[in-house]
């Protein structure tokens, strides 16, 4: 699995989370693909294929990371 540096996991999983609510609140298309393009990258990042998962799997790296422990699964 290809690690990213813990702020560019970070990034996206903030990324995504803020397109999420602005297409909760105004379904632009713009902002769907957006989140399309962070979605996708992020998932590619964690080798995943839903968005909820490659986030909870980011966090969990970038946790890991920061505090230069082994992720255990």
């Amino acid at each position: 699995m290809i690690t990213a540096h813990p702020s560019l996991l970070r990034e996206l999983v903030e990324r995504c989370e803020t397109l999420r609510r602005r297409l909760a609140g105004d379904n632009s298309a713009q902002a769907a693909r957006r989140l399309e393009d962070a979605a996708y990258t992020l998932c590619v990042i964690t080798a995943t294929r839903q968005l909820d998962t490659a986030l909870f799997v980011a966090r969990r790296i970038a946790e890991a990371m920061r505090q230069k422990q082994p992720l255990r699964h």
